[in-house]
């Protein structure tokens, strides 16, 4: 909890660019994309919200119920987004920087280990998590107007558990960063971490 976070402060005060996987992934599953005609073509008509957009609530109702569906969805989108990574990090302008930043939040589990020569895994206590994932989600159900509607306890719960175990991930880290107190305290640590353990020529997860 905290990726984006971590990558709006190295992006914004670093200059550090980044490849957000999240945003790929969105992409993926856009109107008219090929994967979302799969998507449709195994869940029916009904995966689609009014407008033609897939309804992201209702397939994560799916396959966190369900890994068997989760693994199908992300072998459709995993690729995908691997794909993007990839073409974007051999544009001139990123060959070009000595640091880019890959957010992924699912890399372990998409196996894009590979991708990075340095992992960083942000941190907090699991109460913790849920409460902000909880509070986000709120907040952007009142964004939407009532579109999105907030998740409930028991479904952040299920998408938390659907992941790798955090302990294990911190496990294969290079950098912990713990972000259970306070923004100042994570900068700090983010600071710290680059200055001493941030070689050159490197690209970070």
């Amino acid at each position: 909890m905290g990726k984006s976070t971590v990558s709006r402060y190295l992006e914004q005060h670093h200059q550090i660019p980044v490849i957000d996987a999240d945003i790929l992934a969105r992409d993926a599953v856009s109107k008219g994309s090929p994967i979302l005609a799969a998507i449709v073509q195994r869940y029916g008509q009904a995966i689609l919200r009014p407008n033609g957009e897939l309804d992201r609530v209702r397939l994560a109702d799916i396959i966190f119920q369900r890994s068997s569906e989760r693994l199908w969805v992300d072998q459709q989108i995993h690729p995908y987004v691997r794909h993007r990574i990839e073409t974007t990090l051999s544009q001139p302008e990123y060959l070009a920087q000595s640091t880019v930043v890959l957010a992924i939040p699912l890399l372990f589990e998409a196996r894009m280990t590979d991708l990075a020569t340095e992992i960083w895994v942000v941190w907090c206590e699991s109460d913790q998590q849920i409460d902000r994932i909880l509070q986000r989600s709120v907040s952007l159900s009142e964004q939407s107007n009532g579109a999105l509607q907030p998740l409930s306890r028991d479904q952040v719960t299920a998408r938390i558990q659907a992941q790798m175990d955090i302990r294990r991930k911190m496990q294969y880290a290079d950098v912990v960063l713990d972000n259970s107190h306070s923004l100042e305290l994570l900068y700090q640590a983010i600071d710290q971490a680059l200055a001493t353990t941030f070689p050159a020529q490197q690209q970070l997860a």
